[in-house]
């Protein structure tokens, strides 16, 4: 007869070598994975000879390289994509910016509702009184509210192209909707993709097919934290409701989206006004027009309806740091976002003016966020100066084309100066690397950074270096 305690013994070791449960990922490691998913997925597909034009099979970098741009919504191309791409690979093209746009939008919100969940009750109570943000409860709402209006934005201004296209430039009406859809598609997720060799250059002074593309990459710019606030905040007097205002993210985004937006038409138009190669040869309203299109694609649209390789070196340093920027959080535009661009620079006014809180708005931006403003945006240009170093070192080009390069695949933009395609392939790689880098470091990053945060209950002696 078996002793009992060695029966206990013996099935307490059983216990401890049985499994556990499977590992689960992070939210930030399913981030990447869902994304680098759909990576494998659009090479595979854009290497079927079914996807190549004049038949054949694309090459392994090409479609790696159109794949990752597309997911990443960036729009920087090794490949003509109108005449190299056929009308199936266009589509998966057209598949993959929808999937990546999307999927950014819906994460992105879908993981900011995880950091407010992983805060205690009474700063969740807090913050949702002084934010109006969205809580767990809505996660159905934000991910129908950004099919509904990612849809609605799309059909708008796909059914504006169309119309222009067909009546305009006598394109056919099949055809007419399908230039209308896919560049709807491209505007809206910030994607830059054209069916034109020359992108919108053949468009410049038509106002007709130019704004409503700037429309719809600023719209999809914005994110949809800031959509939905706007619609809940508008639509509430119409109920018989007192108007709610925005939360401090939302007036931040607004306001810094129509600063940049007006710094940069005014930037373009100044340095470009003269140039024989780009604005020089134009009307007054057609440089106004092309002016306002090169100040908002910096914004991480990537289009273009003037020739960037042909624009001064000035410009392109000013577009570095447009591009650098980026757009609004949540959204389908990349950089390190207008909301950290902005936050340092209220941490700036405040410490130039001796004060002791950050403010903007008539709210205190709290320490924590001004230190991953800080994080963000330092590491970005940390992966925007080491690869720019190392392909002036080992390419012809120069400084200023390769950072160019850099800062657009980082950024997710898409706009080039033109050296893509003659680019090394191991520096088309890193360009890959950047553009993936470039759309989920920041998001999952900020995330990370948040879900990070926890009191220590103590503190060391403070002791002050000596600054500047």
């Amino acid at each position: 007869m078996l002793d009992p305690g060695r029966r206990r013994t013996s099935g307490s070791a059983t216990a401890r070598r049985r499994p556990g449960p499977p590992a689960r990922l992070r939210p930030a490691q399913a981030v990447v994975a869902g994304f680098a998913l759909a990576v494998v997925a659009g090479t595979v597909l854009l290497m079927l000879p079914v996807a190549r034009a004049g038949g054949g099979s694309a090459g392994l970098l090409q479609a790696l390289f159109t794949a990752t741009s597309a997911v990443c919504v960036t729009g920087l191309v090794v490949v003509d994509t109108p005449t190299y791409w056929s009308g199936s690979g266009q589509v998966v093209i057209l598949v993959l910016i929808q999937v990546g746009g999307f999927g950014i939008m819906t994460l992105a919100s879908l993981l900011g509702l995880l950091i407010s969940h992983r805060l205690g009750l009474r700063s969740r109570l807090t913050a949702a009184a002084e934010t109006k943000s969205l809580s767990l409860g809505d996660v159905r709402t934000v991910v129908v509210g950004i099919v509904r209006v990612s849809l609605a934005v799309e059909a708008v201004v796909a059914a504006v192209l169309a119309v222009r296209f067909a009546t305009a430039y006598d394109e056919p009406f099949w055809r007419s909707v399908w230039l209308g859809v896919f560049h709807s598609v491209s505007a809206f997720n910030n994607a830059g993709f054209a069916l034109y060799s020359d992108s919108l250059i053949g468009f410049a002074t038509d106002a007709w097919i130019c704004l409503p593309i700037v429309a719809a990459l600023v719209v999809g710019g914005l994110g949809f934290p800031v959509l939905f606030e706007l619609r809940r905040a508008y639509r509430r007097p119409l109920r018989g409701r007192a108007r709610t205002g925005l939360s401090m993210h939302s007036k931040v985004t607004l306001w810094g989206t129509a600063v940049l937006l007006l710094c940069g038409t005014l930037f373009v138009l100044v340095a470009e006004w003269r140039n024989p190669g780009t604005l020089g040869p134009l009307s007054v309203p057609g440089k106004l027009l092309a002016g306002f299109v090169q100040g908002a694609m910096p914004r991480t649209a990537g289009f273009n309806s003037v020739d960037i390789a042909q624009m001064n070196t000035g410009t392109w340093l000013g577009t570095d740091v447009l591009m650098f920027i980026g757009g609004g959080s949540a959204g389908t535009a990349g950089g390190i976002k207008v909301t950290t661009f902005f936050v340092l620079l209220f941490v700036i006014r405040s410490e130039v003016r001796g004060d002791d809180d950050s403010t903007a708005f008539g709210r205190r931006i709290p320490t924590g966020t001004q230190r991953q403003a800080m994080t963000v945006a330092l590491l970005g240009i940390a992966a925007v100066v080491v690869p720019a170093l190392v392909f002036a070192m080992t390419t012809p080009f120069s400084l200023d084309q390769v950072l160019y390069e850099v800062v657009s695949a980082f950024a997710t933009v898409g706009l080039s100066t033109g050296i893509t395609a003659q680019l090394p392939a191991p520096h088309q790689l890193v360009l890959v690397f950047l553009m993936f880098l470039g759309r989920l470091g920041p998001v999952t990053l900020a995330t990370a950074l948040a879900l990070r945060h926890r009191e220590r209950l103590y503190r060391l002696p403070e002791e002050r270096p000596v600054i500047g």
